[in-house]
């Protein structure tokens, strides 16, 4: 049984035009995926993808405009905001910006310590050693404890969110882009956190970035995303070494390459335009407009997320291998 269900979830978003006329947004358009326990699922795309607002929809952060979510088996899409309320220490969240997530006027004592009162019982004794013993969990220590956010660095600072998100033992933490405004050395270190997270102690993590070259190292599965929809999934090393999808292909094109020979041997992919609006998307296949392989039927036609040679690998393009 999955930890985590999404069944054809949608956010869409109304938008009154010029002439009055209600039309949509689909920041998020029909996505369905599993995420087991102690699993690390990566969900990647460009900015304005929907990426993110498909993680605070499953958490209930936006509410979903249509779709079911399970966790643990249980239906969240339909609980109350009172039982909502209960349930919320199963799942927790890391945004992407650490510092504007952190209250510039608390101490990290203080931070940390108004959730871990809120959800339990423990003196103040006994919640002071839970606030030291969640800051070594994530490598810092216990005279950090009386600081205030803007003495830290942003990896520090990151560090912090995790913990924050750890006080109530969640099963499932969606993490926003947590590495996206740190260095590079500091993204490793914080990739290599979540891993040690996810082996110690079975937490699950849906990983949303936009770098496909740190997803694969952390993620066992990954998703790609394109206005809205998945338009590949599978294992991670598989989709990074064998992408069936051009907008994948795109993505992985721009990683950089220390190797210098496979440096030369890769060509990159230029893609032509800008992401079109989801306010109004292309007919057929929505990654047409910038596709190279397009043809007459890529602009009428919308491909489906298929299952390649029931491999396990899926794409939503027609001229994949093995696309039925």
């Amino acid at each position: 049984m999955p930890l985590l269900e999404v069944k054809e979830l949608k956010k869409f978003y109304p938008v009154k035009t010029a002439l009055f006329k209600k039309e949509f947004v689909k920041a998020v358009d029909n996505v369905s995926f599993n995420l087991n326990e102690a699993e690390i699922v990566g969900l990647v795309g460009e900015s304005g993808c929907g990426k993110s607002t498909l993680g605070r929809s499953i958490i209930r952060l936006e509410e979903p405009t249509d779709g079911e979510i399970f966790i643990n088996n249980l239906k969240i899409s339909n609980l109350s905001k009172r039982e909502l309320r209960k349930k919320r220490t199963d799942f927790q969240m890391i945004f992407q910006d650490p510092y504007g997530s952190l209250n510039p006027r608390l101490t990290i004592e203080h931070t940390i310590g108004e959730v871990v009162k809120a959800h339990s019982k423990l003196n103040k004794k006994e919640r002071h050693t839970r606030i030291i013993e969640l800051l070594k969990m994530v490598g810092l220590s216990e005279e950090h404890l009386r600081r205030y956010p803007h003495q830290f660095s942003g990896g520090q600072r990151q560090r912090i969110g995790i913990a924050r998100a750890l006080a109530v033992n969640p099963k499932l933490i969606v993490a926003d882009e947590p590495v996206s405004a740190l260095d590079v050395s500091v993204q490793a270190q914080i990739v290599n956190l979540m891993e040690k997270i996810r082996s110690e102690y079975g937490i699950s993590f849906l990983f949303i970035a936009h770098d496909l070259a740190v997803v694969e190292h952390v993620c066992s599965t990954v998703m790609v995303m394109y206005l809205g929809k998945i338009v590949e999934q599978g294992v991670a090393k598989e989709v990074v070494k064998n992408p069936q999808h051009p907008y994948t292909k795109a993505l992985l094109s721009a990683v950089p390459n220390i190797n210098r020979k496979k440096l030369h041997d890769k060509k990159r992919i230029i893609l032509e335009g800008d992401v079109p609006s989801p306010l109004n998307p292309p007919s057929g296949c929505s990654f047409h407009p910038r596709c190279a392989l397009a043809t007459e039927k890529c602009t009428c036609e919308e491909p489906i997320l298929s299952n390649l040679n029931n491999s396990g690998h899926y794409s939503a393009c027609f001229y994949s291998k093995g696309y039925k």
